[in-house]
């Protein structure tokens, strides 16, 4: 694709140069004719006139006359070269006027024909560079982040992972039999992701379930308050080292670390920047569909020199910074010129702490079109219409009706499985909707790669349908952390 485009341009550059040309050729032979027009005439009589000689060239007139003659006087004593230059004179006047209009005139062509030509070789270059211009953006619209998807893969300092695939599913499958490992001398903490503080079920039912265990499970808050995981990488670390330092020193127990989406961006980045402080306090870390590497789906959103790219900004920024109230940069921070950059200047301790990769696809069946995720709750009492008798009801039922709850649902499943089947027919990609597989794995790290289509929502929320003969994301959850903890042992991180 790329050779026909150079193709294309070439073509219009020779035209343009064709037609530079053929202007250029007729501009030489109107700028040749003055220089032509040249008209020599001699005069005698009998031998015995004087020579005389005359020149018209661009203008300028010169005439000569010899000195040698035969008579000086004819019969009635009047000179004869003196009445030849008389009558030769008004000759000239008559024919010097008309031929000095006509260079005039040559004179006016030759100046329009240079002014066409110079407005020709402008405009021309303006066009070319506009068609280069357009060109380029539709270019680098259709090429999109092909070059980009799994860079981290293809650097020559990236460390080789391991496949964890095969003991994650042996974990799971003891979990699931009612074996659970996890021990109680750790803290567990997970990291939510991007607009997180929008979706209250965020990792909710993980969090019962592991309080269900009796484990000191919490999630990334700070002074009651949801982090802003909204916010820039930098600024979600600092906030991260900070929360893991309180819950480090507040109950003397090492901090386990998952993070699902940005939240595992933000967790690496806060162990790449603030590891000497952070070494000793943190066990292991999760990263569970994080775009470590980036995602196209940020980097095509935000791509500068593309077709209509600052119209799309201004939509993003009112999505984000208006309506979500947040920051631009956390979106621009998962993009892959940003990643790069950031992976380039800071490090993050894979040979020191037990790091898993975890990553997923999405379906893409039109089954998938119709199922729904609750993403929040209703409570109902705030809008029943209530006797006045309820008003004076005990405080049992009270509590009952407060617990009557309509959940919020929306079609995240169906979304997902919009974005993964456009990733994998623009790219060839798989994906769980919003990171590629590739993107996922962080060099050096054990990787796990389950074939259960999972979208990039299922982790962190719980459909409407429920079937038992699955695992639900708590118990992947687990899983994942009870892997975590093996490997720290077993390489004596811990």
């Amino acid at each position: 694709m790329e050779d026909y485009f150079s193709r294309f341009l070439n073509l219009g550059w020779q035209l343009r140069q064709y037609l530079t040309e053929l202007i250029e050729n007729l501009l030489g032979y109107i700028d040749w004719i003055p220089q032509r027009l040249e008209i020599q005439f001699s005069a005698s009589h009998g031998g015995s006139l004087p020579g005389t000689t005359g020149h018209i060239h661009e203008g300028a007139y010169a005439l000569s006359i010899s000195d040698t003659t035969t008579e000086e006087q004819t019969a009635n004593g009047i000179s004869e070269g003196t009445i030849f230059r008389k009558r030769f004179s008004s000759i000239y006047q008559r024919s010097y006027g008309s031929s000095s209009n006509l260079l005039h005139g040559f004179g006016v062509v030759r100046r329009l024909a240079f002014r066409v030509r110079d407005q020709w070789s402008l405009f021309s270059s303006e066009v070319h560079a506009k068609l280069t211009r357009i060109l380029h953006r539709f270019w680098t619209t259709l090429q999109g982040s092909r070059e980009d998807i799994g860079w981290l893969q293809r650097t020559r300092a990236s460390l080789c992972s391991v496949d964890g695939t095969g003991r994650f599913k042996e974990i799971l499958r003891e979990i699931r039999n009612g074996l659970h490992c996890l021990p109680d001398t750790l803290v567990y903490l997970f990291i939510p992701g991007l607009f997180s503080n929008h979706s209250p079920l965020y990792f909710t039912n993980t969090k019962r379930f592991f309080s269900k265990m009796g484990l000191a499970c919490h999630i990334a808050k700070i002074h009651s308050e949801v982090i802003e995981l909204k916010a820039s990488v930098e600024k979600n670390a600092w906030e991260l080292k900070q929360y893991i330092e309180e819950l480090y020193w507040g109950s003397g127990k090492q901090v386990l670390l998952l993070g699902h989406s940005k939240g595992g961006v933000d967790a690496a980045a806060a162990l790449s920047l603030y590891w000497s402080e952070l070494k000793g306090k943190v066990a292991g870390l999760g990263l569970v569909q994080s775009p470590y590497g980036g995602t196209p789906v940020a980097s095509d959103i935000l791509r500068e020199g593309q077709i209509a790219d600052k119209e799309t900004r201004r939509i993003m920024e009112l999505i984000v910074c208006k309506l979500i109230k947040g920051d631009m940069r956390a979106l621009e921070d998962l993009t892959y010129a940003k990643r790069k950059d950031f992976i380039s200047k800071h490090k993050l301790p894979v040979d020191e702490l037990p790091i898993i990769s975890f990553h997923t696809e999405a379906s893409t069946a039109p089954t998938v079109l119709a199922t729904l995720t609750r993403i929040a709750q209703a409570e109902l009492l705030p809008w029943l219409p209530l006797p006045r008798f309820f008003l004076s009801a005990s405080e049992f039922v009270e509590s009952m009706l407060a617990s009557l709850k309509v959940p919020v649902v929306a079609p995240v499943s169906a979304a997902m499985a919009v974005t993964a089947l456009h990733l994998r027919l623009r790219y060839g990609e798989r994906s769980d909707g919003l990171v590629t597989r590739r993107d996922a794995e962080v060099p050096g790290s054990v990787v796990v790669r389950p074939e259960r289509r999972l979208d990039h929502a299922w982790m962190v929320y719980s459909t409407l349908k429920k079937g038992s003969a699955e695992a639900d994301a708590s118990e992947m959850c687990e899983a994942l952390l009870a892997m975590l903890v093996e490997i720290g042992r077993n390489k004596k991180f811990l």
